[in-house]
């Protein structure tokens, strides 16, 4: 199931950006996280697509998304012009960005180049 974030989860489950200058991903698992609004068409589009990666996926990646309404600042911190905006984070590497409401397969195809994960 997906999980929404506060800047607080957020800065324990995936980056201290208060803390640490470089990036250093705090989570067990990679991740994508969904920065939408409740107001936008495409984001809940993809919305149900998001919930069923997160369970084909299921202890694998982890699911996240940021109401970027209610968390400005997380917004605001990795530039959020358009949404929905993706950030695939891998578990050693650095994350990515991808913008629009991708295809399932699509997603599963970044899922599997960035995250080095597959069902």
């Amino acid at each position: 199931m997906t999980e929404l974030l506060t800047k607080e989860t957020f800065l324990e489950k995936v980056f201290n950006f208060e803390k640490n200058k470089e990036w250093k991903f705090e989570g067990e698992l990679p991740c994508i996280i969904d920065f939408y609004a409740d107001w936008c068409g495409p984001c809940k589009m993809i919305a149900p697509i998001l919930e069923e990666l997160s369970e084909e996926y299921e202890g694998k990646v982890n699911i996240y998304k940021i109401d970027t309404e209610v968390e400005q600042e997380l917004a605001a911190a990795f530039g959020i012009r358009s949404i929905p905006s993706m950030l695939f984070v891998p578990k050693n590497a650095e994350p990515q960005m991808a913008q629009g409401a991708l295809p399932k397969h699509e997603l599963e195809k970044i899922m599997n180049d960035v995250l080095e994960v597959s069902k």
